[in-house]
């Protein structure tokens, strides 16, 4: 009875001893699963801050050259202005103070308070003069539209480039 007793603490040991062999098999196993995973997760991000860093880089290039173009272009626009606007067409055309503050009001996005019986008035401003500003300010809306449109590439070119092309119809 003392060996059958021994016998089954000996098998009971044996089977215990397998159990915990077979366990610790498994969670190296795993572990060894999960660092694999990681590994494959790392590699992904990397290579999709690579990819968004090359779109970054195109993005960003052009719209430099076409910055530079949209200045070189109001610069050439404004040094035409004596041609286009003469010294007699400053004599014969005097802005208004309301020109002027209507001018400057729409230039800040603001409106001009009432107007006023010394709106009618000389502003003192030629109209060549106003003819440079306005000028300036199309080439100034022009780049910040050059801007917004080279931010809305870059973020359209990167989410293509981290999703694989998926999901970046254009329409969102």
């Amino acid at each position: 009875m003392n060996r059958l007793i021994a016998g089954l603490i000996a098998l009971a040991a044996l089977l215990g001893v397998f159990y915990l062999c077979g366990y610790v098999n498994g969670v190296t196993n795993e572990q060894g699963k999960a660092k694999d995973a990681e590994v494959k997760q790392l590699r992904e991000a990397f290579e999709q801050g690579r990819a968004a860093g090359t779109v970054r880089d195109v993005v960003v290039t052009k719209y430099v050259d076409r910055d530079r173009i949209i200045y070189k272009t109001g610069k050439t626009i404004t040094k035409e202005v004596p041609v286009y606007v003469t010294p007699a067409a400053d004599a014969a055309c005097t802005l208004t103070r309301g020109f002027v503050r209507l001018h400057d009001a729409a230039a800040a996005n603001v409106l001009p308070g009432p107007a006023e019986p010394a709106d009618a008035g000389p502003a003192g401003v030629a109209l060549s003069g106003a003819t440079e500003v306005v000028a300036d300010n199309y080439a100034t809306c022009h780049a910040t539209r050059n801007q917004l449109v080279s931010l809305r590439d870059w973020v359209r070119e990167t989410h293509a480039k981290v999703n694989n092309g998926k999901g970046s119809s254009g329409d969102e």
